[in-house]
């Protein structure tokens, strides 16, 4: 696709939706639709997804929206996300805020263009440091990490202290991937701020989600100091990235790591290796794609759990009975709690943090028989709203509910309904290495803490291209001694 495909990922003289859709008339719109600024009235610039998901819901299945002249289809009706799944018809497009972050993380394995090579070397490359033998060799440093979060919750139970279950929850996860990927500690929970790298990273996101909401022509003028806060926040990415690869380089291998793979492993066929730029790009993709969407995964989880006693109590009851009296449960032990991990689904299913994908046309076709698609028209995917069709998932798509993910209910529904690691060649390549961490962590929290919710509390959710709850605040309680399997009463909180 190299020679037909522009940088922007569409084929060359493609310019607008009608090009790439011959039946977009069709396809409804918002109503008071404005000329030349489009669908703005009642869209905000802070929930643009979750302004989507309103329109779906009146819209339909499929249907578009206009920002200053540009037109958007959006797909969300489980048999045209099942035809999209289609890899012999349909790619992943890069597109929106996706392409947004190109100038930090260029070819990387999240936003790499399908036609770039160095996306199949680097997947090729890195696959196996996703093995299960991998996954087991992680396991300790994945217990360590959470060791720190529960010293620090400790700490807050004995002072009778909420906590700020987002921020730690992303002090967890940056801490995991760092340590299990990249050898490197960033002390997360030793700072009263966050580390610069979330600074950063929160910093991009929002701003590739920014520029979404304006017209390209007026974003240099409209968003001069943003873009300079932007470029200073990638140089601060970097050299954050260029200093672990080159602590590594100067001390030697590591244990055989995601960074050892980079550094030092040659693809299997070809004998190509990764250059030491596209090695910059991988560690950033996995440090902010690594711990930024399993942060709000764990985050959402916590919310429900906190919210449904039931729940919460049937969870806590299978870790105590498949945990026992093991103080450190092993690899294989994570794996046996099926419904934790129920749990974590069901979060995932309403609130996919990462809550959209976009997919393209390898050539023309026609999407779920009825709508025209030429080569390089693309639609996104809103997955919060395929988690909610109620064609698949019932009247109450919108109760949280972990039984949905029982094996036989599981089971009884299609293919393509339940995507929140995207689908296809291009899925999310560390989807073990998030379930697992997820479930290890909610299986240890569980077994130490009764959560007490703010009664006032009503979720919001924050978008910065990932979704996160905004200002969950809980209450951790240290269960009795005698109701915790494999503990000794607690001494006095740690300094």
């Amino acid at each position: 696709m190299a020679e037909t495909t522009t940088r922007s990922g569409l084929p060359k003289g493609f310019r607008s939706a009608e090009q790439g859709w011959p039946g977009l008339h069709r396809i409804p719109h918002p109503p008071h639709r404005l000329p030349l600024l489009g669908d703005v009235v009642g869209a905000s610039r802070r929930t643009p997804l979750q302004d989507s998901m309103k329109y779906a819901r009146d819209l339909g299945p499929i249907f578009r929206r206009n920002a200053f002249g540009k037109e958007f289809v959006f797909t969300w009706g489980a048999a045209l996300v099942a035809d999209l799944a289609d890899e012999s018809r349909f790619a992943k497009h890069v597109g929106l805020g996706i392409a947004n972050l190109r100038p930090v993380a260029g070819d990387g394995l999240f936003t790499a263009y399908n036609h770039e090579p160095n996306w199949q070397l680097a997947h090729d490359v890195l696959a196996p440091g996703f093995s299960r033998e991998a996954m087991a060799a992680y396991h300790p440093m994945m217990l360590a990490v959470a060791e720190r979060l529960t010293q620090h919750w400790d700490r807050a139970a004995a002072a009778g202290r909420p906590v700020d279950v987002p921020g730690d929850m992303t002090k967890l996860t940056l801490e995991t991937i760092a340590r299990t990927g990249f050898g490197h500690d960033f002390g997360s929970f030793e700072r009263a701020r966050p580390h610069p790298f979330v600074t950063a990273m929160v910093g991009t996101l929002t701003h590739a989600q920014r520029l979404n909401s304006v017209p390209a022509p007026l974003a240099p003028l409209l968003l001069r100091r943003a873009s300079r806060r932007n470029a200073a926040d990638i140089a601060r990415l970097d050299h954050i990235v260029d200093e672990v690869v080159r602590v590594r380089r100067a001390g030697g291998r590591g244990d055989g790591d995601l960074l050892d793979r980079m550094l030092e492993t040659a693809h299997p066929q070809t004998g190509e290796r990764l250059s030491a730029e596209n090695v910059r790009r991988q560690v950033i993709t996995f440090l902010v794609a690594g711990h930024e969407t399993t942060s709000g995964a764990l985050s959402f989880a916590l919310h429900y759990l906190s919210r449904e006693p039931g729940v919460a109590a049937r969870a806590r009851a299978e870790v105590d009975r498949v945990w026992g009296d093991t103080a450190a449960p092993g690899y294989e032990q994570v794996a046996k709690l099926r419904y934790v991990r129920r749990v974590l689904d069901e979060s995932l299913r309403l609130w996919p943090t990462a809550p959209a994908f976009a997919r393209e046309a390898t050539r023309d076709t026609v999407l779920g028989g009825e709508h025209p698609m030429r080569r390089g028209a693309w639609t996104l995917v809103l997955t919060p709203m395929l988690h909610r069709d109620p064609a698949v998932w019932g009247a109450d798509a919108g109760r949280f509910d972990p039984d949905r993910f029982d094996a036989a209910a599981v089971r009884s529904r299609p293919a393509h309904v339940f995507k929140p690691f995207g689908t296809g060649a291009r899925a999310c390549i560390g989807r073990q290495f998030a379930l697992h961490e997820a479930t290890l962590v909610l299986g240890l929290l569980l077994r130490r803490y009764d959560l007490s919710p703010d009664p006032a509390y009503r979720l919001s959710v924050t978008e910065r291209l990932t979704l996160m709850p905004e200002r969950l605040r809980l209450r951790p309680h240290r269960r009795t001694p005698s109701a915790v399997p494999g503990t000794r009463p607690a001494g006095p909180p740690s300094p």
